[in-house]
């Protein structure tokens, strides 16, 4: 059994508990308080800057700087200065030029290569722009291809393919009545005006659109050693046939189709019967059935094919 004593203070505890009012707690929704302080939170979250806002700030302040710097010209200078600073630094380190080597140059004159090429003697090696280099020297009349390489430390090395002259072409006249003599490529691309008449010795050829058309009747007529040691010029007609113009002044007109037999008949009329012999400006070898030959008298007349052999 307890003694007397302990069961009275705890019947005094529990009297005690009775007499003290009771208070009653606010009524508080379940998590309205954490709902109030998100709010409050995200709400200051919202006025901070993002990282991406202040990436964006930055760069616009860049910019406007950079643009002020360009329109100033302090951005161009700044950068040629660091250009030449670099350039200086490379040249004092060995790595600048000290020779040129040119190869395959015959018809362009080592002074225009130099000109075109622009490079320096102690010229950075890496500054030099052997791109822009190269572009100019394909500009030039007689390049057709062309290299140009670094050869470390101190030198560069040019190599130039030049176009190979196939014939001399005289254009048709200008709107002021002047014709001009121009050196032409195989593939009937112009090669040059200047110098021309030292080319005299190539084929001559006369008319619009002779050079693009002449490559295959040259090289059969230069295989006929007759007609190949009389003939001057070839003349294009009207863009479709051929005339020989040959040395003493004859004209032999050919056909439009077919010309390469009509050039072996005229290597049998000049060697098997002088036809050049006789009083002939104009031999006509159009007419499949016929010769036509004008005299210088202006008389016409024609001859049945079959006697030339």
């Amino acid at each position: 059994m307890r003694p007397v004593s302990e069961r009275k203070s705890r019947s005094r505890g529990a009297a005690r508990q009775a007499q003290r009012p009771v208070r009653e707690l606010p009524k508080v929704q379940p998590g309205t308080a954490r709902r109030g302080k998100a709010r409050k939170q995200s709400f200051f979250v919202r006025l901070m800057p993002s990282k991406a806002m202040i990436a964006i700030a930055v760069s616009g302040i860049l910019l406007v700087l950079l643009l002020a710097l360009a329109v100033t010209g302090a951005l161009g200078r700044a950068f040629h200065g660091f250009k030449m600073a670099g350039e200086t630094v490379s040249s004092d380190a060995g790595f600048a030029i000290r020779s040129i080597h040119i190869s395959g140059e015959r018809r362009t004159p080592a002074a225009t290569i130099a000109a075109a090429l622009d490079l320096h003697e102690n010229q950075s090696i890496f500054g030099a722009d052997l791109a822009a280099a190269r572009a100019r020297l394909m500009a030039l009349d007689w390049v057709a291809s062309a290299e140009v390489v670094r050869r470390y430390p101190d030198s560069i090395s040019v190599t130039i393919v030049e176009k190979r002259p196939f014939a001399l072409w005289q254009a048709p006249p200008d709107g002021g009545g002047n014709t001009r003599l121009a050196v032409v490529e195989r593939n009937g691309g112009v090669i040059t005006a200047q110098g021309a008449e030292d080319f005299s010795r190539l084929p001559k050829l006369i008319g619009a659109g002779a050079p693009a058309a002449a490559a295959d009747l040259v090289d059969f007529v230069q295989s006929h050693r007759a007609i190949a040691a009389r003939i001057a010029a070839y003349e294009y007609v009207s863009q479709r046939r051929w005339n020989l113009i040959l040395t003493n002044g004859v004209i032999v007109k050919l056909p439009e189709q077919a010309w390469q037999k009509e050039v072996d008949v005229l290597e049998k009329l000049i060697i098997d019967r002088g036809i050049l012999e006789r009083d002939i400006s104009e031999i006509d070898l159009r007419a499949p059935t016929h010769f036509f030959f004008l005299l210088h008298s202006g008389e016409r007349k024609d001859e049945i094919r079959g006697k030339e052999t």
